[in-house]
């Protein structure tokens, strides 16, 4: 029921637009969130916009380079990624969910996932 897009081979400093789409349900009250997994690593928080207030939330690599946002018309999120490193190379999730509490956000307990986008940054 979401869908992650967006993803692709981008040289360091460059700039990519990941989408998530979302079907079968509305996610307009839904916490949404992206993850991201390299290889060998346990899969981790990169951000999250809050459900009832909007308000943003960012792992600190990311912060000041990457902007989640939403489009509640078109069911979607997005994470818009400036200024890419070798380092942010992993599969980007994201991931919806209706009841979680502020303080979990940043958890992977999120009742829906995307299946995954490739983002692969070279130096």
């Amino acid at each position: 029921q979401l869908q992650a897009s967006g993803g692709g081979l981008v040289q360091a400093g460059g700039s990519l637009r990941l989408s998530c789409t979302g079907s079968g349900r509305t996610f307009r009250s839904y916490t949404m969130a992206w993850f991201r997994q390299a290889p060998g690593k346990e899969r981790e928080f990169v951000a999250a916009i809050f459900r009832s207030s909007g308000n943003t939330f960012y792992t600190d690599s990311v912060k000041g380079r990457f902007t989640i946002s939403r489009d509640i018309a078109k069911n979607a999120a997005y994470l818009q990624m400036n200024s890419l490193e070798p380092e942010d190379t992993a599969v980007y999730y994201c991931a919806a969910d209706a009841r979680i509490i502020l303080s979990s956000i940043r958890r992977p307990l999120y009742d829906y996932w995307g299946q995954g986008t490739q983002v692969t940054v070279s130096s």
